[in-house]
């Protein structure tokens, strides 16, 4: 088992929150204060996780400055009120930052044991 320090435990708690917020704001059709709570909690949780020089070290890497633009853009625009436009931002730019952790998560949830089996299935296990 993974121990964790009482910071690294403090910043899954945030990051955990603020995926629920996220999630819950944009059940609610895109609620301003929800994706604002959920936003910060989750940049703040990232950054309690990995700590603050790994967090930048991250984000501001040469070839993931566009993603990181798009990404920290859309958190912007949410801040400031336009929340529609600032998840399609942010979104482009999660999927930009983290698409190399993809392959591994998926190579994770096909160990898992019913969703393994469904991602195992012919049409799903191979790109055709």
């Amino acid at each position: 088992m993974i121990s964790l320090s009482d910071t690294q435990k403090i910043g899954m708690g945030l990051t955990g929150f603020g995926v629920f917020f996220l999630f819950f704001g944009m059940i609610l059709f895109f609620d301003k204060a929800l994706l604002a709570i959920g936003n910060v909690l989750f940049v703040a949780g990232l950054a309690f996780v990995i700590g603050l020089e790994r967090t930048f070290r991250f984000f501001f890497q040469k070839h993931k400055m566009k993603a990181t633009g798009f990404f920290l853009g859309g958190v912007l625009i949410v801040l400031i009120g336009w929340p529609l436009i600032g998840m399609i931002l942010e979104i482009y730019g999660f999927f930009l930052l983290f698409r190399g952790f993809f392959p591994v998560v998926v190579g994770f949830i096909r160990r898992v044991p019913v969703l393994g089996y469904i991602l195992n299935l012919p049409g799903i296990s191979s790109p055709t």
